[in-house]
C-alpha cells in the first residue's frame, strides 16, 4: 500500500523530511494527525487533509501544481520528482496499492493499528513509571482532625493509623478516602492503631457535595474531617508486579476518559474543561517542574490514552468513523459514492474544527482569567 504522508497535525505542510515514498512532516493544525494512504478518492481527501494527491502533469507544469497543493510550501518544500508517484510526480498509482484494494481485515487492521499503538505506548509507559519509580502511596495516618467533624465526635486523633474499614483491609489514603466518599451517610466501623494499641470507631461520614476527579461530574461523597500525613512513599516492585499494575493504571485511565465522554454527552460534563494544546504545553511544563521525568511520563501516559479513545469516536475523519464507513460499504456491498464520502468527511472535518475551536477558546479563557485575576 502507497503511503505518501505522515503527519503530525492537519492542514498545509510546515516542515518534513522525505524518506523513500513517505514525506514525514509537521502541519500547520496542532490537532492530532494522520497517516495518508493512496485511495480512489485522494483529491477528495487531499483537499481536506491539506494536500492534493491528484496526478500531477511532467516536467514544469508539474513542479507549478505542487505549489498549488501544499507540497512545495513550509521551510523546506518537497522538490517535484519526475519518476515519483502522485502527490510528488506525474505517475500514477497502481490500483493494487490503493487501500480498496485490500480485504476488510486488512484495512480494519491498518485503521485500528494507530489506536493500538497509543494503548500499547500507554501500558509501556506506565509499567516503566512503577518498575522504575515503585507503587506510591500515602500511609492511612492522620495528621489532622479538624473540631466539629464526624472524625474528631467519633473520637479520632492526630497519628491514628487506620487499618481496616468495615472489616476491610486500607492498603493506603487513597484506598481510606475511597471507602469514606462512597458511604455518604451511612455508619461506618473503622479500626486504628494508636500507640501500638488496636482502637475500634464507629463514624458517620458526613454527605457533602462533591466532584469525580476523573470526570468533573457532580456527585454527594463522604468525608469525616481528617487529613492524612502528606508524605509519599514508595514501594518497589517486580517486574511482574510492575506489568499488572502498569496494565491496572492504563485501564483506570483509559475509564476516566470514557466517563467524560459519557458526562459530556449526558450533559453532567461541561465542555468547558476540555483543554487543547495550550493546556497541554502548561501541563508538561507543571510536569517537569514538580515531579521531574516521572511526572512527564505520566502525562505521556495520559495523553496517548486520551488519543486512542478519541480515535475511536464514530467522526468520519477518524479512525471510529472510517471504520463504520468501511464495514457499511461492505454490508451494502458497493462502496458510497464519491459525493457520500465527501460529505461524510467534510462533517467530520467540521466536528474536528469545533472541538479545536472550543479547546483553544477555554485555553485562552483560562489564561485571561490568570492574568486578570
Amino acid at each position: 500500500m502507497y503511503a505518501p504522508i505522515f503527519s503530525l497535525g492537519w492542514g498545509s505542510r510546515v516542515w518534513g523530511t522525505k524518506v523513500g515514498e513517505t514525506d514525514y512532516r509537521i502541519s500547520w493544525l496542532p490537532i492530532g494527525g494522520y497517516v495518508r494512504m493512496a485511495s480512489r478518492d485522494d483529491e477528495t481527501m487531499s483537499q481536506i487533509e491539506g494536500g492534493g494527491e491528484v496526478k500531477l502533469p511532467e516536467g514544469a507544469a508539474g513542479e507549478a501544481a505542487m505549489a498549488e497543493t501544499g507540497h512545495a510550501k513550509g521551510l523546506n518544500p518537497v522538490r517535484f520528482d519526475p519518476n515519483a508517484m502522485a502527490p510528488f510526480g506525474p505517475k500514477d498509482v497502481p490500483a493494487d496499492r490503493w487501500f480498496e484494494s485490500k480485504g476488510l481485515p486488512a484495512r480494519l487492521f491498518i485503521m485500528l493499528a494507530g489506536v493500538a499503538m497509543n494503548f500499547a505506548l500507554t501500558i509501556g509507559v506506565s509499567i516503566a513509571i512503577f518498575l522504575f519509580y515503585g507503587r506510591p502511596f500515602v500511609a492511612p495516618v492522620l495528621n489532622d482532625v479538624l473540631p466539629g467533624k464526624p472524625a474528631a465526635v467519633a473520637g479520632f486523633q492526630p497519628g491514628d493509623s487506620i487499618t481496616t474499614v468495615g472489616g476491610a483491609a486500607v492498603r493506603d489514603w487513597a484506598d481510606f478516602v475511597d471507602k469514606v466518599s462512597a458511604s455518604p451517610g451511612r455508619a461506618l466501623t473503622i479500626d486504628v492503631v494508636r500507640a501500638g494499641a488496636p482502637v475500634h470507631f464507629t463514624v458517620t461520614p458526613e454527605p457533602t457535595p462533591g466532584v469525580d476527579e476523573a470526570t468533573g461530574e457532580a456527585k454527594t461523597v463522604g468525608k469525616i474531617g481528617a487529613a492524612p500525613r502528606q508524605a509519599v512513599h514508595r514501594d518497589p516492585v517486580g517486574f511482574a508486579e510492575a506489568t499488572s499494575e502498569g496494565w491496572k493504571h492504563t485501564m483506570w485511565l483509559g475509564g476516566s476518559v470514557l466517563k467524560v465522554l459519557r458526562g459530556l454527552v449526558l450533559g453532567r460534563v461541561s465542555v468547558k474543561q476540555l483543554g487543547g494544546p495550550i493546556a497541554i504545553a502548561q501541563s508538561s511544563v507543571d510536569a517537569a517542574k514538580s515531579g521531574g521525568f516521572q511526572s512527564l511520563l505520566a502525562l505521556l501516559a495520559f495523553l496517548s490514552i486520551n488519543i486512542a479513545i478519541l480515535n475511536l469516536l464514530p467522526i468520519p475523519l477518524l479512525d471510529g468513523g472510517q471504520v463504520l464507513i468501511n464495514i457499511a460499504e461492505t454490508v451494502k456491498g458497493s462502496a458510497f459514492s464519491v459525493r457520500t464520502r465527501e460529505a461524510f468527511m467534510r462533517v467530520g472535518l467540521a466536528a474536528v474544527m469545533l472541538l479545536f475551536v472550543v479547546v483553544m477558546w477555554n485555553d485562552i479563557s483560562r489564561i485571561v482569567l490568570k492574568m486578570t485575576g
